[in-house]
């Protein structure tokens, strides 16, 4: 359960609802005794003060708790009062409900508090139709709402007080419990016997839910009153980042090992290592040190011994890595555990600042990129409103649109419609998220009526009590399932209210009541999608850019904190909380991206799950880069610039890709930097070793990985991949010479043939280098297919300046005299050709990492089109 529920949040939940529902429907039966008002109304009106305590108001300080409760009753009167006057006017009490429903929404951009005013106007109204109370009788209503709800602050105060700190030592039993998990699917995989295929499948879940668990606990260490301080939620967030590291990395070194031949005893000394790491008791992370060293001392017979060293020696490397990232897991768990009930003994050098956002205790999904969306399209004119009026306009008129028609099957509880109407409208963001709504409502109303009927067939109509208790139940154990599906809380709804139904109707009409409120519910539903699709219109595929632009945003501000981690060592960076924000992000876009109906493997559609796999894998790359990279370095002069301009490029073709997404179709391509990262690599690894230079190489093979995982998904969306040539940072006389012998080469031979060319030059290169040629590699800049339209006028050139004498690496852009963008190409040596332009004038716009955008006028001659025009360019 603490697995399932970090924090134990969906618990406390129905804690909340059983204490709040039982002293409320007690407190309303007594008041309504003392008051000489029918138990009925007494207990609607206190058990609304329960139900509404329990869901709208989850606060975790006890100040804001007793803010919310005590005011519920002011506005839930009031309307209580206005409905009894109001009784005998049909067409404008059922317009007052309409307008209550949209301003509880227009209040829900204000806050909690604005919000929770809204709900208890449109529930008092709702009550009020529904009760018939008269107004003679609203002022004891209002005495019954103001003592049941004191009373149900109180018993909160008593059972169910906020402790946001021990939550979040409940938070760290369930990191505890979930790398058990890993540990335990890891030593399934070792298991020669046992099915190696289900067993890695098995361990990809559990670090599915072990990152879940981490980005939550991530979430709630910004909740007011969690952590004591800034600096100890620093600490606490980084030394829980590099544990879940550690256990992925053990995760990843466990499945290369299942499809090698590893020796009986590594094998069996890795099986102990883990099976000791999963049994070590909370509290006592530091016994997982023995269990590394039980795997370490057994690789070292296996590499030393002359018979298996040959063999063996591929199952050596990732032992030593598990026995490795153990240590590294004693050392991040221990402190993290230890932090969760003491101060900390040192300042974090940089404050913690929040990451991720949370949405009942869950990383959030679609909202804040539907917010971007929305603000982005309505910064001008009227459209400055929309933001405001676009949620109350969807509510009010579609429950304007569903009233008559609910009314016409059933006057006395046409109000089904407007709840549907009212659950549609919160919490979801996308017309997808609505159906699936939709069948979480039927199907939770269908389970519902089953279970319910069949409750009240077994009580009986006489024994009140006992339907109480059903009543009480079916809300607790709804309250507990809510953030789980939403079809639990409308099973557990459903089966309470069918108790009070039983009240009036008779055990053959329950199957139409049900029915009618299924239909009402539904149509609710139905129309209020329809009405959020066509009124102030947002589409889902919009939204979902704008999540993908989101996590573009986040990995830019990754890669440019590394650049000034690595450029100034005493800059507040956070490594470590940028990548916590790409994994955010990611969440995000996972969310938006899960169709409505799953559709099989190798039907079309499937671009989306592609997609979002080259995120998860850039963002599993973005964590080992932000651990691993979080060090003070001294690079030579060369070597740093040439780090500069490799982030540099890397941030350039983020922002392409940026653009890209916003404008919906092809930018500037993308520029792979892996070739320049791996030739960093191979300089710093004649570095004497030791754990800081393993670090800094770590850094760079991660930051490949991650250009590498970024340029597949920047191909997915249309963007042309360039390799970044690295001719652009030769250093030495001869390497200058030679490659401007070879641009001149190159631009004697026709196009096809310096393609081919240079694609086998990068590959010798590479294979000097003993660096692997990635197998998504695109061709380098200069074979890559110009995206430019074929015929018209051709024109090459070269691309210089003082600093660069072979040639600045970089883009051509031509632009008409309207602005348009006409062709574009890639400067590779210095050279660049672009093609397909017709007689006229034209801009020439040169980017290059190194220097500030440059253009150039442009005229082609008439007289020009039967052969390529010369145009040269200096920086």
């Amino acid at each position: 359960m603490l697995a399932a529920d970090p924090g134990l949040g969906q618990l406390q939940a129905g804690w909340r609802t059983l204490v709040a529902m039982v002293t409320a429907l007690a407190v309303g039966y007594g008041m309504a005794r003392a008051l000489g008002l029918p138990a009925m109304i007494g207990m609607m009106v206190g058990g609304m003060m329960g139900l509404m305590s329990a869901f709208a108001v989850a606060e975790n300080t006890w100040k804001r708790l007793t803010r919310a409760i005590l005011w519920m009753p002011f506005p839930y009167a009031a309307v209580l009062w206005l409905a009894a006057e109001l009784h005998d006017d049909r067409a404008l009490e059922i317009g007052l409900m309409v307008g209550a429903l949209a301003l509880t929404f227009f209040l829900a951009r204000f806050g909690q508090l604005y919000l929770l005013t809204g709900m208890m106007l449109f529930n008092g109204l709702m009550v009020g139709m529904m009760a018939n109370i008269p107004a003679a009788m609203s002022g004891k209503a209002f005495v019954v709402a103001l003592v049941s709800a004191a009373a149900v602050l109180l018993t909160r105060l008593l059972l169910c007080y906020p402790m946001p700190r021990e939550d979040l030592l409940r938070t760290q039993r369930a990191f505890v419990v979930e790398a058990r998990r890993v540990a335990d699917a890891a030593v399934d995989a070792l298991d020669p016997d046992a099915d190696q295929e289900r067993a890695v499948r098995r361990m990809a879940r559990a670090l599915r839910r072990l990152n879940v668990t981490t980005v939550t606990i991530d979430g709630r260490l910004a909740q007011p009153e969690v952590a004591a301080d800034p600096d100890m939620a620093e600490l606490l967030h980084r030394h829980l980042f590099d544990a879940e590291l550690a256990l992925r990395g053990i995760g990843r070194a466990v499945q290369d090992l299942a499809g090698l031949d590893v020796p009986p005893r590594l094998r069996e000394a890795m099986a102990v290592g883990l099976v000791i790491a999963r049994d070590t008791p909370l509290g006592s992370a530091q016994g997982l040190r023995p269990a590394a060293e039980i795997i370490r001392r057994q690789a070292d017979r296996v590499l030393h011994d002359p018979e298996t060293a040959g063999r063996q020696a591929r199952t050596v490397e990732p032992a030593y890595r598990v026995a490795h990232l153990l240590d590294s897991l004693a050392g991040s768990l221990s402190h993290w555990l230890s932090l969760g009930w003491s101060s900390p003994q040192s300042p974090a050098k940089v404050p913690f600042q929040p990451t991720v956002a949370l949405e009942r205790n869950r990383p959030a999904g679609s909202a804040a990129a539907t917010q971007r969306v929305l603000a982005a399209g309505t910064e001008k004119s009227w459209r400055r409103a929309v933001p405001f009026v676009r949620a109350p306009l969807h509510a009010g008129i579609a429950a304007a649109v569903v009233c008559p028609i609910t009314d016409a099957i059933d006057p006395h509880r046409f109000y089904w419609g407007l709840v549907g109407v009212m659950i549609t409208l919160f919490g979801t963001n996308t017309t997808h998220e609505r159906l699936r709504k939709f069948g979480h409502r039927m199907a939770g109303t269908v389970i519902g009526a089953v279970i319910g009927i069949a409750l009240l067939h077994l009580v009986g109509h006489g024994h009140v009590y006992w339907m109480l208790t059903v009543i009480v139940a079916g809300l607790t154990l709804g309250a507990w399932g809510m953030q789980r599906a939403y079809a639990i809380w409308v099973v557990g709804l459903v089966v309470a209210l069918v108790q009070l139904y039983g009240l009036t109707t008779p055990y053959g009409g329950m199957d139409h009541l049900l029915g009618e409120r299924l239909l009402d519910n539904g149509l609710g539903i139905l129309v209020a999608t329809a009405c959020a699709a066509l009124i102030f219109p947002l589409s889902s595929r919009r939204i979902t850019r704008e999540a993908e632009r989101g996590y573009v945003s986040a990995v830019d501000d990754l890669v440019s904190q590394l650049a000034l981690r690595w450029a100034d060592p005493d800059a507040p960076v956070r490594l470590r909380g940028a990548a916590r924000a790409v994994d955010s992000a990611l969440f995000q876009v996972v969310s938006l991206a899960r169709p409505l109906v799953r559709m099989p493997l190798g039907v079309r559609g499937r671009d989306a799950d592609n997609r979002t796999a080259l995120l998860t894998t850039a963002t599993g790359h973005a964590r080992a880069l932000a651990a691993a990279a979080d060090i003070d370095i001294d690079l030579a002069p060369r070597q740093a610039e040439r780090f500069r301009l490799i982030t540099s490029t890397l941030t350039g073709s983020l922002q392409s890709l940026d653009r890209s997404l916003a404008a919906g179709g092809p930018e500037d391509g993308w520029q792979r930097v892996s070739p320049l990262v791996r030739e960093l690599k191979a300089e710093l690894d004649t570095a004497p070793p030791g754990p800081r230079a393993s670090r800094i190489r770590t850094a760079l093979r991660e930051l490949a990985a991650l250009d590498e995982s970024l340029a597949g998904y920047a191909e997915r969306c249309g963007l042309t991949v360039h390799s970044t040539a690295s001719q652009d940072v030769a250093s030495s006389p001869m390497e200058r010479r030679t490659q401007a012998l070879v641009a001149q080469w190159a631009t004697r031979r026709s196009p096809r043939d310096a393609a081919g060319d240079t694609v086998r030059t990068v590959t010798a290169a590479a294979a000097s280098r003993a660096e692997p040629v990635p197998a998504r590699s695109a061709p380098s800049p200069g074979a890559a297919t110009p995206a430019t339209p074929q015929g018209g006028v051709t024109v090459t050139g070269s691309v210089r300046c003082a600093g660069h004498p072979a040639g600045c690496a970089g883009w051509v852009t031509v632009i008409d005299a309207r602005g348009k963008r006409i062709a574009a190409g890639p400067v590779q040596s210095g050279r660049y050709r672009v093609g397909g332009l017709k007689p006229g004038a034209y801009t020439l716009i040169v980017s290059a990492a190194a220097h500030a955008p440059h253009a150039e006028f442009l005229s082609v001659p008439r007289t020009g089109a039967a052969g390529p025009v010369a145009h040269d360019m200096r920086l």
